[in-house]
């Protein structure tokens, strides 16, 4: 199966991937509000980011999923084998699963900040439901106001308010947190494309699902 290419990231490039944070309704050109910029928290700490996991945290095998919001493969992932890896592995105790964001794009950064709006690990894995399945409604477009909007009514119906969403979406520092974040995660791992899997630290790529249970299996014994 065909997987996405990360998108290349050097030291300039955090302010154009993540410079989309503070957005409520973007520049069309640039996708900035005017005169956006890095920020911290209050204290001078990069915020803590929370790990998504559901689960068993005693289960004897981990996975984790490296995924974009953006990325079609992991739209397709998550339609097909996930239900069936959630239902024979996860809800039944042999699985902890992880989730964690990659950012080829603003979008997905976006898409992400909204997800984990409410610190709530049920909304963002019931968000991420939508996410995926919205996919090709909310982010063909490619226009940042656009695509700002079309997630601002997803998430309006999902039950967050535009303070909320407002508040979200312009914290730049939980922004710069989740960005390097998704750096150290990606170098750590060696993590290229989307979706990768860490299974039990080994890492595999996209599977069918007969394939990916048969590795599970293996890891269970």
């Amino acid at each position: 199966m065909k997987r996405r290419t990360l998108l290349a990231a050097g030291g300039g490039a955090l302010v154009a991937l993540g410079a989309g944070w503070t957005l409520t309704r973007p520049d069309p050109q640039t996708g900035l509000l005017p005169g956006a910029a890095m920020a911290q928290s209050a204290d001078g700490e990069m915020p803590t980011v929370t790990e998504m996991v559901m689960g068993d945290p005693e289960a004897p095998v981990e996975v984790i999923e490296y995924a974009s919001f953006t990325c079609p493969h992991c739209a397709t992932f998550h339609a097909n084998q996930f239900k069936a890896i959630k239902e024979n592995y996860i809800d039944t105790g042999k699985v902890r699963f992880i989730y964690r964001e990659v950012y080829f794009d603003r979008p997905g950064l976006w898409a992400s900040m909204i997800a984990r709006c409410s610190g709530n690990t049920d909304f963002f894995f019931a968000f991420s439901n939508v996410l995926y399945a919205e996919q090709r409604a909310w982010a063909a477009s490619g226009d940042p106001a656009t695509i700002i909007e079309d997630l601002r009514r997803l998430a309006k119906t999902a039950g967050l308010d535009d303070a909320t969403l407002d508040a979200c979406l312009s914290d730049g520092a939980k922004a710069e947190a989740l960005f390097t974040w998704y750096q150290e995660n990606a170098e750590r791992d060696g993590v290229r494309s989307t979706p990768t899997f860490m299974i039990d630290g080994q890492q595999y790529s996209n599977m069918a699902y007969d394939e990916f249970a048969g590795v599970l299996d293996g890891k269970l014994g």
